[in-house]
C-alpha cells in the first residue's frame, strides 16, 4: 500500500511538473529540440516543458513565456540540455512581466503574424521592441515608436554634441588635495574570559547601556545610474558580429565591438579629445553599451566593479595605449549615467569620478563644491575639463548585492568552535571575490567613520558561501533556542579564529567584509562583529546593531524570546550585547574596560 502511494505520489509530481508549458517566442541562431524522432529547428510557438531537450549553439539564444509565473525567461548559454537545467543556469536571465505586457506578449504569440527572429528587450535601457507583420495599426504604431526612438536618439545626440563643444574650451588648472588618511583609532585588545568564570557562570542581569549619541542609521542603497535615454539597439547580422573577450576578476567576459570602433587619439589636446568624443558619439557604439549594461546586469555588478569592469574592457581594446583605453572607459562610464570629469596630468589623459563617499588613501580635487577623485594615479596638479552632461549621477560605494563572479575556490579551512566541538565546519571562499575587495576603496559617508562598518556589515555574503557554509551552520543550529543558537555563533566566532590587530598584519587600519574574515588567518574586533552580526541575521532572521566604544567594536542581538544580559534600548526593541572579541564570554556579557557612556549604536539593515 505504501509503495502504490509513493508511486502514484510521484506520478503526480511528474504530471505537475509537465503541466508548466513554456512558449517560445523569439530565436536567434539555430537552436534546436531534441525528441524520439530525433533533432529539429525550434519554432516560434512551439511549446517546451521542462523535460524537453534543446541546444543552443555559440551566439544563439532563445526567448521563453512562462505565462503561468508571468515571466520571460532568455536562455543564451551555449549547451545542451533539460530545459529546467537551463533554466537554473548563472548565464541566463529571467524577468517578471507585467500584467499589461504580459497580455500583449501573449496576443503576440497566439495570433498569426510573424514574430522576429531576433528581438532584443533590456531592462537597462527600458527598450522594447517587437519586430511582426500586422495589418495598418501595427505600422501606425511601429511609425510611432520610431519617432520616440527618434526623439531620444535626437536628445542624446545634442547632448553628446554640447558636451563635445565644452571640451573644447571648458579646462581649468587645479591642484590636488591632500589624500585623506585612513582614521586611526584607540586599540582595546581582546578579553579572556577566566575558564573558572565559564564553568560556573553568574546569572546574568538585565542592565541598559546609557549612550547619549542618536543610533546612526544604516546607509540606504540608492538605484544604480542608467543612460540618459534608452540606447537603442544596433540591428546586425549575425555572422558578422565582432566581440571583443576580456577577464574581470576572474571571470570571462565578452562585449560587441568591432575593428572600425578602434580610434587612435592623435593630439592630447581638448581638440583632440573632442574630435574623437565626437566619433564615439556614432551609433556604432550603441551595442557595446548595451553590452556593459547587460553584464552590469547579469553578475549583479556594483558601481565600483562596473567601474572596474569598464577599465578592463578598455585596456583589452588598447593593450598598448593609455589615453585610449581611458578615453573609452570615460566615455562608455558617463554613457552609463556616471559623472566624470576628464583631466590632463603629466602628458597623460585621466577620468575623476564623482561619489558623495569620503575615500581615504587617494587624492581629488574639488568641483564646483564636489568631490572628484582620480582613477589611477595622476600628478599633483592637473587641468580638468569641468564640462557636465545631463542626468548625472555619483558613484556610490555601497554593494548591495552579491557579485557574481566566476568561482576560483581558496583550499578549505576548518573552523572549530571551542565550547561547542560540534560547531565546526570546513569554509572555502571565492578568491576572485577577494582580489575584488583587495581593490575595494576604504571610505565612509557624511564624513562619519562609523558608516563604513555598516558599508561592510550589511554586504550580502557571496553566493557561493550562501549554498555552503550557510547550510552547513544552519543544520549545527537546528532545532537550537534563538538564545542557544546565537551563544553557539558567538562562541564559534569568537575561538574559531586569531586575533591580531590591523597594524600588525596589514601596517594599518583595515575592515573586513565577511568572506575575508573566513579566509584570512587573522581578524581583530571589526571583523568579528561584522562577521557575526551577517551570520545571526542570515541564519536566524534576527535584528542586529553595532555598538562603538572608542577602539573596539561590538554587536548585539534582538531576540524575540526573553534573554537576559546587558543591553540597548532602542524604541520598544531591546538588542542584548554580544561581543566576539570577549573570548569564552556568553551572550549579554560586555567586555570589561568599556565605558558605556561612550558607546554609540550603529543600525544595521
Amino acid at each position: 500500500m505504501k509503495r502504490l502511494f509513493l508511486s502514484l505520489l510521484a506520478m503526480a509530481a511528474t504530471i505537475g511538473l509537465s503541466a508548466q508549458q513554456y512558449v517560445v517566442y523569439s530565436i536567434t541562431g539555430h537552436v534546436e529540440i531534441e525528441g524520439n524522432n530525433g533533432k529539429r529547428a525550434l519554432q516560434l510557438r512551439d511549446k517546451l516543458h521542462p523535460q524537453s531537450t534543446i541546444v543552443i549553439p555559440y551566439k544563439g539564444k532563445v526567448e521563453l513565456l512562462d505565462e503561468k509565473g508571468s515571466k520571460k525567461h532568455v536562455l543564451k548559454t551555449p549547451g545542451r540540455g533539460a530545459l529546467s537545467q537551463l533554466l537554473a543556469d548563472r548565464g541566463n536571465t529571467v524577468m517578471r512581466l507585467t500584467e499589461q505586457y504580459l497580455n500583449y506578449m501573449r496576443s503576440r504569440v497566439k495570433g498569426n503574424g510573424e514574430l522576429s527572429s531576433r528581438r532584443q528587450s533590456d531592462p537597462a535601457t527600458v527598450t522594447r521592441e517587437v519586430c511582426e507583420k500586422k495589418p495598418d495599426f501595427r505600422a501606425e504604431f511601429e511609425a510611432f515608436t520610431k519617432q520616440a526612438h527618434d526623439k531620444y536618439e535626437q536628445f542624446r545626440s545634442n547632448a553628446i554634441r554640447e558636451y563635445a563643444e565644452f571640451v573644447r574650451k571648458a579646462w581649468q588648472e587645479y591642484g590636488a588635495q591632500p589624500p585623506r588618511p585612513r582614521p586611526k583609532d584607540e586599540t582595546q585588545p581582546p578579553v579572556v574570559k577566566p575558564k573558572k568564570d565559564r564553568r560556573k557562570p553568574k546569572p546574568l542581569k538585565s542592565v541598559p547601556i546609557r549612550f547619549d549619541e542618536k543610533p546612526l542609521p544604516a546607509p540606504i542603497p540608492v538605484p544604480q545610474p542608467t543612460p540618459v535615454v534608452p540606447i537603442k539597439e544596433q540591428p546586425e547580422p549575425e555572422e558578422i558580429i565582432e566581440c571583443q573577450e576580456f577577464m574581470c576578476y576572474g571571470t570571462p567576459m565578452r562585449v560587441r565591438f568591432k575593428g572600425k570602433e578602434l580610434f587612435r587619439l592623435e593630439n592630447l589636446t581638448p581638440d583632440g579629445i573632442a574630435d574623437v568624443w565626437m566619433k564615439l558619439a556614432s551609433a556604432d557604439y550603441n551595442n557595446t553599451i548595451r553590452d556593459c549594461l547587460e553584464l552590469r546586469i547579469r553578475h549583479q555588478l556594483s558601481d565600483w566593479a562596473y567601474l572596474k569592469m569598464l577599465d578592463a574592457f578598455s585596456e583589452a581594446c588598447f593593450p598598448m595605449q593609455r589615453d585610449e583605453a581611458t578615453l573609452l572607459m570615460a566615455y562608455l562610464y558617463q554613457q552609463s549615467g556616471y559623472k566624470i570629469r576628464l583631466g590632463l596630468s603629466e602628458g597623460r589623459l585621466c577620468m575623476l569620478y564623482a561619489t558623495r563617499h569620503l575615500v581615504y588613501g587617494q587624492s581629488y580635487y574639488t568641483i564646483g563644491g564636489e568631490d572628484f577623485y582620480v582613477y589611477k594615479s595622476a600628478g599633483e596638479r592637473m587641468r580638468i575639463c569641468e564640462a557636465s552632461y545631463p542626468k548625472e549621477q555619483s558613484l556610490s560605494l555601497l554593494i548591495s548585492q552579491p557579485q557574481m563572479l566566476a568561482d576560483d575556490m581558496s583550499p578549505a579551512r576548518e573552523l572549530r568552535s571551542e565550547q561547542f566541538p560540534e560547531m565546526a565546519v570546513t569554509s572555502q571562499v571565492n578568491k576572485n571575490l577577494l582580489s575584488f575587495y583587495n581593490d575595494y576603496p576604504t571610505s565612509m559617508i557624511d564624513a562619519n567613520v562609523m558608516t563604513r562598518w555598516a558599508m561592510y556589515a550589511n554586504t550580502p555574503l557571496e553566493v557561493e558561501l550562501s549554498n555552503t557554509l550557510i547550510p552547513a551552520l544552519r543544520e549545527k543550529l537546528s532545532g537550537k533556542s534563538e538564545k542557544d543558537a546565537v551563544e553557539r555563533l558567538l562562541n564559534w566566532v569568537q575561538t574559531a579564529f586569531e586575533y591580531k590587530y590591523d597594524e600588525e598584519v596589514w601596517g594599518g587600519d583595515r575592515a573586513f567584509f565577511a568572506e575575508e574574515s573566513l579566509y584570512y588567518p587573522y581578524c581583530d574586533c571589526e571583523d568579528r562583529s561584522i562577521l557575526l552580526s551577517r551570520l545571526v541575521r542570515e541564519l536566524i532572521g534576527l535584528k542586529t546593531v553595532l555598538i562603538y566604544y572608542p577602539g573596539h567594536l561590538a554587536m548585539a542581538v534582538r531576540f524575540n524570546e526573553n534573554v537576559a544580559g546587558e543591553y540597548v534600548q532602542l524604541g520598544n526593541d531591546r538588542y542584548i550585547v554580544c561581543d566576539p572579541t570577549y573570548i569564552g564570554a556568553p551572550v549579554g556579557d560586555t567586555m570589561p574596560g568599556m565605558d558605556n557612556k561612550t558607546a554609540q549604536v550603529i543600525l544595521l539593515e
